[in-house]
């Protein structure tokens, strides 16, 4: 296939060109649209657990909302004239259920503790867009003084849009960054390549995820984290090809050959590199929340696309433009990377210990990780669904319909004979602590009744999720099912602890099997599943140093939740892992390549490194803006994302790459490419080796890469 396409690009470099442009016009006709089609409901639940059943039971049985999804926050004492009005004016809206304003100062729960503001609670129905539902309400509302509206349903919308400003700002940002690094290390005219293949994978990812979004709703979230992978996959897969291209012609000037070499030796690379994140991001998708499924399909079809755009792009760009790129020189033989090498394999051992130890040190926050959620807290200070989460957890006393823990009761026949039982029961669950009120049973339909429970305690926080779990530690007379936005979270929790199992080994699956596939060795796997895990400890270290504790909160401007978002630890690993074998798997090809007979081990270490190593970390600093733009975002959980990949990529490619590689291997040897014999003679069989080409393809011998001798 690469040999094909070679011969395509020489031949028709034009056609292939215009080809590209046709699929980058359509891509950006129907793909830009996505941006407003994405719009999954409810993303971080678990569909199947018991809060979404409990909560499925009471929307059939009354076609609502289980909870007020919209709270006005009224500067004005109950049964004043403002309220009432307020109240009233919602109440006309298609798409309310129910409004509950506070009669008088005893209204628990929606008058402030000073008796100066109330809130009127609503709660919408099942059936229309909740985000329509609070854009007519904010219309019915306008240019009354006063008024303030929160809730989960304006917070869910006023995330969405956060999200989509913060995706404009952070391409304002990234794509000059991005163009002024590509002209310094692209050097000329090739500075435009890597900018021209982003833009064509961003684009051809929006459309393929918007086809997907019309069979499975996905979650808007999905587009920031498209738009930096694309960006530094597309910027990495240009730089390897178009250094090796340069390397190449430079040798004999003949860039047919040089393009030829080039797909036969990193094209095969980077094919390798994208099927390794497409995968590690793909074992997202095993998880039920919605969020992560969005993320591990967005990230992985962006991974596919990038390589696709670099392979139809950059050939024929590379054969249009030879003769400008060719006169920008290749890092002379024996440079700083090659030195950096052999003194780190002088001293293998104590680099070793040296660069884990700091590692681990980095990564020992992550032992007092405690887990966030996604609530009103999330969105900066100035947002009103923040301001109402704010105002009601300082000034306003617990609701038993605000943030309440909502049992259902299923009994069996008609159920009234168990009802003596079940005011039993609530009884008992007013009782437990963290419980201040206790309403119900309610029926719902004949043979099912709900209890609602108020909690002073946030549903996120560690005492409103002891909470929940002393509500189902209760025995019940009947079968019980316990939902909210507590047991919604803790549900939440339980689903990644049983799923992560599995995605974590998916992720070691892929790694072993794409580094075995490419170097038919068995312990440069094992050794990178270490050293992944390694950067992936030592970037949520940084997270939890930074977000959980609050530190650098001006500079980065946010505020705390206390800990980190339970969704984002799975998103970083994932890619951590995946771009971390990615690195490694354009390193152990040159080491590969450069393992000739009689060419000493640590010679073709050396040599790898010297190869690799300045496009190593470029790439990793290209990436690192391309991703790290999103630590610019107003929501915390995507800054935590920004941040915390920009740190995974640095950590791998400056430490990772510079010292534990060089150093592992150097202290194996030989033993480094073992594998059993019966492993051996199936790579062989699969013929993933790359065979011999014609001589018009091969690569010409290498300079000496060693310092020449002391006179």
């Amino acid at each position: 296939m690469l040999r094909a396409l070679a011969g395509a690009a020489i031949r028709h470099p034009r056609r292939m060109l215009l080809f590209a442009l046709a699929v980058f016009v359509v891509a950006g006709v129907f793909g830009s649209t996505a941006i407003g089609l994405l719009n999954a409901s409810d993303p971080f639940s678990a569909p199947d657990s018991g809060s979404a059943r409990a909560e499925a039971a009471i929307t059939l049985a009354t076609g609502r909302e289980v909870s007020p999804g919209v709270l006005a926050l009224v500067s004005a004492p109950p049964g004043s004239r403002a309220v009432t009005s307020a109240a009233e004016l919602i109440r006309r809206v298609p798409g309310v259920a129910a409004v509950q304003p506070p009669v008088s100062g005893h209204d628990a729960g929606l008058v402030s503790a000073d008796g100066r503001s109330s809130l009127v609670a609503v709660t919408l129905r099942t059936g229309p867009d909740p985000g329509t539902v609070v854009s007519d309400i904010q219309a019915a509302l306008k240019g009354r003084s006063g008024i303030t509206l929160g809730g989960a349903d304006v917070a869910g919308v006023q995330t969405g849009k956060q999200a989509t400003a913060d995706l404009g700002f952070a391409e304002a940002i990234a794509f000059p960054l991005l163009a002024i690094l590509a002209f310094f290390i692209f050097r000329g005219v090739a500075a435009l390549v890597p900018i021209a293949v982003g833009g064509m994978a961003v684009l051809g990812t929006f459309l393929l995820l918007r086809l997907v979004n019309d069979v499975l709703p996905l979650s808007v979230f999905a587009l920031n984290l498209v738009i930096g992978l694309g960006l530094g996959l597309a910027v990495d897969y240009s730089l390897f090809l178009v250094w090796r291209f340069r390397e190449e012609i430079q040798q004999d000037g003949d860039a047919e050959r040089a393009l030829r070499v080039t797909l036969a030796t990193t094209g095969r690379t980077i094919l390798f590199s994208a099927a390794t994140v497409a995968a590690a991001l793909a074992s997202l998708c095993v998880f039920p929340q919605r969020f992560l499924i969005s993320m591990g399909l967005g990230g992985a079809i962006v991974a596919i696309v990038a390589v696709a755009s670099a392979l139809l792009l950059v050939p024929s760009l590379l054969i249009l433009l030879s003769r400008r790129i060719a006169k920008v020189r290749s890092p002379a033989a024996g440079g700083g990377w090659y030195r950096l090498a052999s003194a780190v394999m002088r001293h293998p051992a104590l680099v070793a210990i040296g660069a884990a130890a700091v590692l681990l040190i980095v990564a020992s926050p992550a032992l007092g990780v405690r887990w966030s959620g996604i609530d009103a807290t999330v969105l900066p200070a100035s947002q009103s669904a923040r301001v109402v989460s704010d105002t009601l957890a300082r000034d306003f006393p617990p609701s038993s319909d605000v943030n309440a823990i909502l049992v259902v009761a299923t009994t069996p026949g008609q159920g009234r004979e168990v009802l003596p039982a079940l005011a039993g029961y609530t009884a008992q669950l007013a009782k437990l602590p963290g419980i201040v009120q206790a309403s119900g049973p309610a029926q719902l339909t004949p043979n099912s009744w709900e209890i609602k429970l108020a909690s002073p305690a946030d549903p996120i926080s560690a005492a409103g999720q002891q909470a929940v779990r002393a509500v189902r530690a209760v025995p019940a007379p009947v079968p019980v099912l316990v939902g909210g936005a507590a047991a919604d979270f803790a549900d939440q929790g339980a689903s990644i602890a049983a799923t992560l199992p599995l995605a974590l080994a998916i992720l070691v699956v892929v790694t072993v099997l794409v580094l075995w596939l490419l170097t038919g060795s068995v312990i440069l796997p094992v050794k990178a599943l270490l050293m992944n895990a390694l950067t992936a400890a030592a970037a949520t270290g940084i997270l939890v140093f930074i977000f959980q504790d609050g530190r650098l909160s001006g500079p980065l401007s946010y505020t705390s939740q206390g800990g980190i978002e339970e969704t984002d630890f799975l998103i970083l690993a994932a890619l951590a892992f995946a771009l971390s074998t990615d690195y490694g798997v354009f390193l152990l090809a040159r080491i590969s390549e450069a393992r000739q007979p009689g060419v000493p081990e640590r010679e073709a270490i050396a040599a790898g490194m010297e190869r690799t190593g300045r496009l190593i970390t470029s790439a990793s600093v290209l990436l690192a803006v391309a991703i790290g733009a999103f630590a610019t975002s107003k929501l915390v959980f995507l800054k935590e994302v920004g941040l915390g990949v920009a740190a995974a990529v640095l950590i791998d490619a400056f430490v990772v790459r510079a010292l534990l590689v060089p150093s592992l291997m150097a202290l194996l040897g030989r033993g480094n490419w073992w594998a059993p014999a019966p492993l051996v003679r199936l790579h062989q069989r699969l013929g993933l080796t790359e065979a011999e080409p014609p001589p018009g393809e091969r690569p010409r011998p290498a300079a000496r890469l060693s310092p020449p001798p002391a006179k």
